[in-house]
């Protein structure tokens, strides 16, 4: 969809979208890099389908109109800041395709980019609350019509690999209930928004795929629909199995719903795929120390689905799911219903032994992580247990 068929006149003149000369930036940070620290910071995955465009905050407005926007109007960056309450919120933000590479090798071949398992990223972003923002326009909510009502986000700074601009949408419901934390960030971990995560302000929908978080916002919409984007109508959606290849999936993308909440998952950090893992002691004085006991160290991270948090349990397994032991979930006072947990444990092994290592995580909503999901010819959403395979111990 062309730019001056889905944006108003007065964008269209004031934007010149930035052409797509070079493949988007789309990266993932190393796994071991990523959980060294609780708030992600320099190591956070990017993923885009443009370029990334070079903004000036003090010229960068935000249209708000739609049919349901009595009075619409555009917002500047420092009206954001200065005329709005801010509230800060700390949350997980994954890509649709976290661990695509599992399903991949797993399951079947799918398409896109093979992401693994540290596509995500957890932060502390600031600014004001959309339904703050939505309200001073004059959006009604009687928290009865908020799943029919869409709010829709666009961004025209850059053309898209399959899309002249870039948009997303979430139910009007989501966007205007406070518990839901959805904000309009300025801020990633105290600090302005980086040119690649967004700046100068982007959208933050806790416990939504990362995908609907538009980036570099330009436009908000109160509509009856969806966004008419092609990222939001014809990807990130966990088509039926029946889906085969591109072709058999054109029937399915008008009537499968657009991924929203993420699911429950887990992932094994430490032991890694094909680790040789020694249980001899390094000195004489740590015999009694677990590792002189047949016991080795497992850890990683997990995160609930949608809004269904916190992670209140993780096992680990390392007998094919016979037996489960309960890890310990780590404390941290940045913790909250939208954020990751590290969570490590001590399972007995033998030594001499080849085994994979299992995780399954479970949230106060009580989702369970499941062994597989079903396959999905995007790859999206992969929650099968985390897993490290071909752990040698040493003999």
């Amino acid at each position: 969809m062309a730019l001056d068929e889905c944006a108003p006149r007065l964008l269209c003149d004031k934007i010149k979208p930035l052409e797509l000369k070079e493949k988007p930036l789309n990266r993932e940070p190393d796994l071991k890099h990523l959980m060294s620290r609780f708030l992600t910071l320099n190591e956070a995955y990017d993923r885009n389908h443009g370029a990334i465009p070079t903004l000036d905050s003090k010229e960068h407005h935000v249209l708000i109109d739609g049919p349901y926007v009595s009075h619409p109007q555009s917002v500047s960056v420092d009206d954001l800041q200065r005329n709005f309450p801010q509230h800060e919120v700390t949350c997980t933000l994954a890509c649709a395709g976290l661990r695509r590479h599992e399903m991949r090798t797993l399951l079947k071949e799918v398409e896109g980019i093979d992401w693994g398992s540290a596509a995500i990223m957890n932060c502390a972003w600031k600014g004001p609350r959309l339904k703050d923002v939505l309200r001073k326009a004059g959006v009604q909510w009687d928290g009865e019509d908020g799943e029919e009502r869409h709010v829709a986000f666009a961004s025209f700074q850059a053309v898209c690999e399959k899309e002249e601009w870039y948009g997303g949408s979430v139910p009007l419901a989501r966007a205007m209930r406070e518990d839901m934390d959805v904000i309009l960030a300025l801020e990633m971990n105290g600090q302005p928004l980086t040119p690649s995560h967004g700046f100068p302000v982007r959208v933050i929908i806790p416990g939504v795929a990362g995908a609907r978080s538009v980036k570099w916002l330009d436009r908000i919409t109160v509509q009856d629909t969806e966004s008419p984007n092609f990222y939001q109508k014809h990807d990130y959606k966990i088509l039926p199995p029946e889906a085969v290849d591109a072709e058999a999936a054109e029937k399915f993308w008008d009537v499968t719903p657009a991924l929203q909440n993420m699911p429950i998952n887990s992932i094994v950090a430490s032991p890694i795929h094909r680790e040789l893992i020694s249980l001899k002691p390094s000195s004489k004085a740590n015999e009694d120390a677990e590792v002189d006991k047949g016991m080795m160290e497992v850890n990683g991270f997990a995160v609930p689905a949608g809004s269904d948090g916190p992670v209140v349990k993780v096992e680990v397994s390392v007998n094919g799911g016979k037996t489960w032991t309960k890890a310990d979930i780590i404390e941290h006072e940045k913790a909250s219903k939208w954020t990751w947990v590290f969570w490590r444990a001590a399972v007995k092994v033998r030594k001499g032994s080849t085994l994979t290592v299992f995780s399954r995580a479970t949230d106060k909503g009580g989702n369970m992580q499941p062994e597989k999901p079903e396959w999905n010819l995007r790859g999206v959403a992969y929650n099968g247990y985390g897993e490290s395979r071909d752990v040698k111990i040493d003999s």
